[in-house]
């Protein structure tokens, strides 16, 4: 016969053995939710080891500089908005090769290496990618940015581990979802090029207002914009950007370039080598804009036939007088050859001389993202290379007279 206290032990047992049972089915039914509800998430960097394939600079110079190393360090995330990609396709610009040489070097390391830290080498190179998004720090919200997403994006200037290797650490608002209208090598061809040439019209230029410049609105209906250098990577790309926003585009390019840069949607276009077609230029001025995606810099401006409100040039003496005179003579030097530079501009043309930059501004992205979603923008590319043979894509922009982009397959 079973006292009370023995009934009381029997209860207690039976209802630890049931509470049990329903944890059990409870954490089965949530595991089994979560594996039906869970994005997939790509392999941690951690699986591959800590290293990674890179074209690493130990010394400014020529491109045999360039040195591909299998044991380059996966770059950290070191911050709550920063962003780790893995690499897919990468491309090679102007300011690489410029870069590579040194362009720069006395301002961009400064604001690349820490206070006692005078290390500059070595370097990796490379401004833009197309990739996978394999972890994001604590800050970088999973909504507009989960793991396993295609994105796009650019390195900023001053970034020492740059788009040349197979992984890259950028800030969130460097990165955006890549357009499925786009493939890899068109993906990685837009965003250095595209933003250069939307900071100088929207940013530089004021086109489009103050909204212009300050949201993805674009703008500029019925303004004339000459663009020389119209087959070029950023040339190509402002075109189309100023055609999707109603702007008479008038365009300069080499002979054999011209019926590309019309297809483009160019509404003139002349071979810059021809004098005669140059003059006819004259018959549209003045310009509201002209915008110098040729190098010819600012001291051309004056040279030119024809009248213009703004000439925007990419190619400043900015950094380049710093790198030669230091930071002080050297932004004395800038103010002179600014000064300089519009007098002349603007007694002989009438209008003002400006410097525009690359901006990796994140309503410049969502402008060019609309743009390609409505398949109003396309890049075009130029020729395609394996990353074992990046030095052959930088000997192929060394050499000039590009028909767009160069991309690089990682």
């Amino acid at each position: 016969m079973q006292t009370s206290g023995s009934n009381a032990i029997l209860s207690l047992r039976r209802f630890v053995l049931l509470a049990r049972r329903q944890l059990s089915a409870s954490a089965q039914s949530a595991f089994s939710g979560s594996q039906t509800n869970a994005q997939p998430i790509p392999p941690s960097p951690d699986k591959f080891g800590d290293k990674m394939r890179g074209w690493q600079l130990h010394n400014y110079g020529d491109i045999d500089e360039l040195q591909l190393s299998e044991k380059v360090k996966i770059p950290q995330i070191r911050s709550s908005n920063e962003c780790l990609v893995r690499i897919r396709t990468t491309a090679v610009n102007p300011i690489d090769l410029a870069m590579l040489r040194g362009y720069g070097a006395a301002v961009l390391n400064k604001m690349r290496c820490k206070p006692g830290d005078g290390i500059e080498f070595p370097l990796i190179l490379g401004r833009e990618f197309c990739g996978e998004l394999v972890q994001t720090g604590m800050g970088v919200p999973s909504d507009s940015l989960p793991l396993g997403a295609r994105v796009w994006g650019v390195v900023p200037l001053q970034a020492g581990v740059g788009a040349h290797a197979e992984y890259v650490a950028v800030p969130s608002y460097c990165l955006a979802p890549a357009p499925k209208e786009l493939d890899d090598s068109e993906a990685a061809s837009v965003l250095y090029a595209g933003l250069t040439a939307w900071s100088g019209l929207y940013i530089t230029g004021g086109l489009g207002g103050p909204c212009g410049a300050a949201t993805s609105s674009g703008g500029g209906a019925h303004k004339r914009v000459l663009v020389l250098g119209g087959s070029g990577g950023v040339g190509s790309l402002a075109i189309q950007i100023l055609k999707s926003q109603k702007v008479q585009v008038l365009a300069t390019c080499s002979e054999n370039a011209v019926e590309m840069v019309r297809n483009l949607g160019a509404d003139f276009v002349v071979d810059y080598n021809n004098s005669e077609s140059m003059q006819e230029l004259c018959k549209y001025a003045p310009y509201d804009i002209v915008l110098d995606c040729s190098g010819q810099g600012g001291q051309k401006a004056a040279e030119s036939n024809f009248d213009f409100r703004q000439y925007i040039t990419f190619s400043s003496p900015l950094l380049a007088n710093i790198d030669k005179q230091g930071l002080g003579l050297g932004a004395l030097q800038n103010v002179f050859d600014l000064v300089q530079t519009n007098v002349k501009s603007f007694s002989q043309r009438g209008g003002l001389v400006k410097w525009g930059f690359f901006s990796p501004a994140p309503q410049g992205i969502q402008f060019l993202q609309k743009l390609v979603e409505q398949r109003k923008l396309m890049p075009l590319i130029d020729s395609s290379y394996e990353f074992c043979d990046l030095p052959k894509a930088f000997e192929k922009m060394k050499g000039g007279h590009l028909r767009g982009k160069i991309v690089v397959k990682v």
